[in-house]
């Protein structure tokens, strides 16, 4: 549970405070799309589609249970996609210019990435104006953090100079577990004021609404985890629109 859990909760709860908000699905197991209640069967056109060119972006997004929130859903035909752009000298512009020649009227778009740092993932790097990381509160993650930092970095220097971190969020937070507290205090103390005061605690209502194809937000509006995503949207529109919050 971390950044799928995150896109799918946030862009709910930004949509659920009146923002327009399109979330991206670039991930071949397309679980943001599963998580937002888009069957498979039901994804006649993909971010797929999209990154080939075959369709617009308003000709891929489909509403969700949301009012305020469209989806791009995704399907595993993305899993081959390195392979078949590696020709094309402009592969990791293709999601940019997609946004670009499209004028849907959002305030919000949100990308949910692959786990890995792969084409896919670069696509939405060079696309996008900043990086929010969820971030589970285990040892190995702070490896993947650095990893991911030095990525930004190498994209910003060659692709999309206006790119810049918006901020960390800390996931699956366990109070009783003297690990969380520890990653908490480290990543703190080495990121500071990119790290942002609101933590995702681990939830069991978060755990099972995925199941029910529906964010937590619908599922369990009163549970913890519901209540920690309303307040991070509280927060990431403090810190975007600090006027206008």
């Amino acid at each position: 549970m971390g950044k799928t859990t995150t896109a799918i909760n946030l862009g709910t709860a930004l949509a659920q405070v009146g923002r327009r908000v399109l979330l991206i699905d670039i991930d071949p197991q397309g679980n943001a799309s599963t998580g937002l209640g888009i069957p498979a069967a039901d994804r006649d056109l993909t971010s797929y589609d999209l990154l080939m060119g075959d369709a617009t972006l308003l000709q891929v997004r489909v509403p969700t249970a949301v009012g305020g929130l469209d989806i791009v859903p995704a399907t595993g035909d993305l899993s081959g996609i390195d392979v078949t752009l590696m020709a094309d000298p402009g592969r990791t512009r293709r999601l940019r210019d997609a946004i670009r020649r499209a004028e849907g009227g959002y305030e919000y778009i949100l990308i949910d990435c692959p786990p890995a740092l792969n084409l896919l993932t670069i696509n939405a790097l060079v696309a996008a104006d900043s990086v929010l990381v969820p971030l589970q509160c285990e040892f190995f993650a702070l490896e993947g953090l650095s990893q991911l930092l030095v990525t930004i970095r190498e994209i910003r220097q060659t692709q999309n100079p206006a790119l810049r971190v918006q901020g960390v969020v800390l996931t699956m937070y366990d109070r009783r577990n003297n690990l969380s507290a520890q990653v908490e205090a480290d990543v703190r103390q080495n990121l500071a004021g990119l790290v942002f005061d609101t933590v995702i605690p681990r939830n069991v209502r978060l755990s099972e609404a995925p199941s029910h194809a529906m964010p937590v937000l619908l599922y369990d509006p009163a549970c913890a985890g519901s209540v920690a995503y309303q307040a991070l949207a509280a927060e990431l529109l403090a810190r975007v629109e600090p006027q206008g919050v």
